[in-house]
């Protein structure tokens, strides 16, 4: 059973950083794909940033270039979003994703709050 558990979320400042985390288990996931979307009330989930596991490399949304970056931890299996110079904007729900694999998995997400 393909599991995806996001962890590091919380509140911080403007200009201030996180690291989420995304602990996939289940299956082997070296030939997915793992994507961080994110979602706020009204609005749909939106692409945030993505990684190849297989070659690691990366690709992501313009507004975050610069700021945020995507890595994998092949040893632990886990996916991390480091986010720097927090703005209020980046205030979501973020939720890891693996595609790629037949049927895309979601994690349960977990909340960004960014204070101005």
């Amino acid at each position: 059973q393909v599991q995806l558990v996001e962890s590091g979320g919380g509140l911080v400042q403007a200009g201030g950083s996180l690291r989420l985390s995304c602990a996939a288990s289940g299956r082997t996931f070296s030939s997915a794909t793992m994507r961080w979307f994110r979602q706020t009330p009204g609005k749909e989930r939106e692409f945030v940033a993505l990684i190849v596991w297989a070659d690691g490399s990366s690709y992501y949304k313009d507004s975050v270039k610069g700021r945020f970056t995507i890595s994998r931890d092949n040893a632990k299996n886990t996916v991390y979003l480091q986010m720097n110079s927090l703005k209020p904007e980046d205030t979501a729900v973020y939720y890891c994703n693996a595609h790629g694999l037949g049927p895309d998995y979601w994690g349960q997400g977990t909340q960004v709050t960014v204070s101005s």
